[in-house]
């Protein structure tokens, strides 16, 4: 097992050094304005992925309370289409709350090896509960356990009263399918913008922005 990890940890490394610089030289050519901003962001989610860079997925996820108070972490882009971003969380936690209140979000992808960051806003809206099952269904039995036994962001005496709900649930479900919580699932960013930032020599990066109207979308080039 040791051996495997580190054979693939060897392979990450060389996927790593040979995507390093991608895109620094060439940048953002002007055909890119041109381009479904959705096609885009796939491209460079793929040439993440391929890049060895752990979980590129990630993304930070910024809210708002109705007043204005800020708030941000990080989730995992589950999915993407032309609808908009997919990430899933408990319905009790902060960041649900807020998106509930406050319909607007923002999400921030930095890949630093290729050096490139994807800025977007827009809309949040809960998915499904068709959408949510489906996903749900395709996670491992221990995540979905976890899924039930945790009240995200609610005080937590210790770490034992957490593993105590964990122990609890998988008896409850001992047998038996782990089905979605009602308070779990999805929620959907659509962009309204979406920035492709990549890095060039001297700081002179390239940056382009994408609008959405009610024709479509429109791009313009902006100062680094």
């Amino acid at each position: 097992m040791t051996e495997h990890l580190l054979v693939m940890s060897f392979i990450s490394s060389i996927k790593t050094l040979l995507t390093l610089g991608r895109g620094v030289t060439s940048g953002l050519p002007d055909a890119t304005e041109d381009m479904d901003p959705i096609d885009l962001f796939r491209a460079w989610f793929e040439a993440a992925k391929e890049s060895g860079i752990l979980l590129p997925e990630a993304t930070s996820l910024a809210t708002a309370t109705p007043d204005g108070g800020p708030s941000v972490r990080m989730v995992l882009l589950k999915d993407v289409d032309p609808r908009g971003f997919v990430f899933y969380t408990n319905y009790g936690s902060r960041k649900a709350s807020e998106m509930d209140r406050n319909p607007r979000g923002a999400l921030c992808f930095y890949w630093p090896v290729l050096q490139r960051q994807v800025r977007v806003s827009g809309r949040v809206e809960r998915i499904s509960k068709e959408e949510s099952r489906d996903y749900f269904a395709t996670r491992t039995r221990e995540t979905r356990v976890g899924a039930w036994a945790s009240k995200q962001s609610r005080n937590l005496s210790g770490r034992a009263e957490l593993e105590a709900r964990v122990r609890d649930y998988r008896e409850k479900f001992s047998g038996n399918d782990v089905p979605l919580p009602s308070f779990w699932g999805g929620y959907r960013l659509e962009p309204d913008q979406i920035e492709f930032w990549q890095g060039r020599a001297d700081r002179l990066h390239d940056r382009i922005l994408f609008r959405r109207s009610p024709d479509g979308w429109g791009s313009e080039r902006l100062y680094p």
